[in-house]
């Protein structure tokens, strides 16, 4: 009788253990579609020439590397990586500073802030607001008869309109600048959420220590706070990588002044527009494999700081 139980208590349980493939299925699918097969797509056509020349379809032919080689003999990748590095880290640094700053502010037990909920639906809504809107709305408030040109000249400030999408630095630092703005609240909330996981008891017993706030912050909160801030960095590092549509709409796709401001993206898009498949390919996964040894370099440098905090306040423990 107990034999007959059991058996039945063990079909009942593979049974039920199915509806968790059922479940989990659509994932699957939906990534297989439209990320798996795209990515294996796009690394074939990297060893293809296939493009069009006029109305004439070249390819595709089998060229092995050589859409590597013309890639790398490029003199102007060096040129589009560097403008890519620069205007991420104009854009990233003041976006992990503030959202440091407001994170700790906001999740501080000390100042107690009113109004919490406002503050934080404020500083998310710009990246609510999509990057095509952002980038016309900067064309036309620093257009050469825009309303920043039109305030300065009539202050005095200046006598003639300031060219700013002419000039290599205010261009860089405008791009920046709406990199900034649209993300620097998704970062807070991160932030806030990895602050808000720290035990308030490790606060508590370091302010009774005589700790001040530069102090907890620095020993308590950025150690703890490591993993998320891991995240944070990676995350914004792949989207500063892939940085397209604002510098796109910015400089409609020329990468003005003098393609100071052209990203990979953006030079892969032209070879996409160009019906150029195989260099585009190339350049492509150029690209995924940058990202994912930056990612594993960053992901690497900032756990073994972790990880050897984490062991030495074991010890310490033990000790």
């Amino acid at each position: 009788m107990g034999q007959l139980t059991a058996a039945k208590q063990k079909r009942k349980s593979v049974s039920y253990s199915k509806w968790g493939y059922f479940f989990i299925a659509p994932f699957f699918i939906i990534y297989s579609v439209f990320q798996f097969i795209p990515l294996i797509s796009t690394f074939y056509n990297s060893f293809f020439e296939n493009y069009r020349n006029g109305l004439m379809q070249v390819g595709p032919k089998f060229v092995g590397f050589q859409n590597y080689i013309a890639i790398f003999s490029n003199s102007d990748i060096p040129t589009y990586t560097m403008n890519t590095v620069i205007i991420w880290v104009m854009g990233f640094i003041p976006q992990i500073l503030v959202a440091l700053l407001l994170a700790v502010w906001f999740t501080s037990f000390r100042l107690k802030l009113k109004g919490q909920m406002f503050f934080k639906t404020v500083i998310y809504m710009p990246n609510l607001i999509m990057a095509s809107a952002f980038s016309m709305l900067f064309f036309t408030l620093f257009s050469d008869a825009g309303p920043v040109n039109i305030i300065l000249t009539q202050m005095g400030l200046i006598d003639s309109p300031i060219r700013f999408l002419t000039m290599t630095w205010t261009t860089r630092s405008l791009i920046a600048v709406m990199n900034f703005l649209m993300w620097f609240g998704n970062t807070t909330i991160l932030l806030m959420a990895g602050i808000m996981g720290i035990d308030p008891n490790l606060f508590e017993a370091a302010q009774i220590d005589g700790a001040k706030p530069m102090q907890m912050f620095l020993k308590v909160t950025l150690p703890l706070l490591l993993p998320i801030l891991v995240y944070v960095v990676i995350t914004a590092m792949i989207g500063g990588v892939q940085m397209f549509d604002v510098p796109q709409i910015l400089t409609n796709g020329n990468g003005n002044p003098n393609r100071t401001s052209m990203t990979l993206i953006m030079y892969l898009n032209k070879h996409l527009a160009s019906k150029n498949y195989g260099m585009a390919g190339a350049v492509s996964v150029l690209v995924f494999f940058v990202t994912a040894v930056l990612s594993i370099v960053v992901y690497e440098m900032l756990m073994r700081r972790y990880r050897g905090e984490k062991k030495s306040k074991k010890m310490g423990v033990r000790l």
